[in-house]
């Protein structure tokens, strides 16, 4: 089965935001969230770069490990996905998750600030049936049930944002990585995970 996974190749991202642009037009992301950031790092240096940053969809996911109501779920796809009618706004998954992928639509206290909004890695939402009006109301497009790749990468001009079946991701990235003369054991599933 596959395991489906985003990764940013901080060698051709230019910063463009169109991942961002793309996520917030395709989901109607509520105003004040956003699932998908551009994080500059060594900013005005020398060296700079930067990557697109969402829900990474983690094998063993700090926020499903955290969240007192279970209100995530995991496909088989590896895709962790987030039901809205079961969150209770605690904020748990917000601080476990070291993406910063979890949000919330207000800055206020406890159950008041609603309920937490992720990426979805288009593949809509864990409770509802496939391209159902609320499925696409409550989490947006459901373009994996279409045969389709997340939006943000596909609409990547640079082609920095990679999305789809891990091992496929690995295998683009070492040729990348290949070509600007790297090491063949420099990235890959088995490299990072030991399997």
């Amino acid at each position: 089965m596959a395991r489906m996974k985003f990764l940013c190749d901080a060698e051709r991202c230019i910063e463009c935001n169109g991942c961002i642009t793309a996520c917030k037009n395709e989901n109607d992301v509520p105003w004040g969230i956003n699932r998908r950031r551009v994080v500059t790092l060594k900013d005005g240096v020398p060296g700079e770069k930067s990557i697109s940053v969402a829900c990474m969809h983690c094998t063993d996911a700090p926020c499903q490990a955290v969240c007192p109501v279970d209100c995530f779920s995991t496909t088989p796809d590896g895709v962790v996905l987030h039901n809205k009618d079961i969150c209770i706004g605690c904020g748990y998954c917000f601080y476990a998750c070291p993406f910063g992928a979890p949000q919330f639509p207000q800055n206020e206290a406890f159950g008041v600030r609603g309920k937490m909004d992720k990426c979805t890695y288009c593949a809509g939402g864990p409770e509802t049936a496939d391209g159902s009006e609320e499925e696409k109301r409550k989490y947006g497009s459901n373009r994996i049930a279409e045969g389709k790749l997340p939006l943000c990468a596909e609409m990547c001009a640079t082609k920095a944002l990679l999305a789809g079946d891990s091992d496929q991701i690995s295998q683009t990235y070492t040729s990348r990585v290949m070509q600007r003369g790297g090491r063949p054991q420099t990235w890959g599933w088995s490299s990072a995970y030991g399997e």
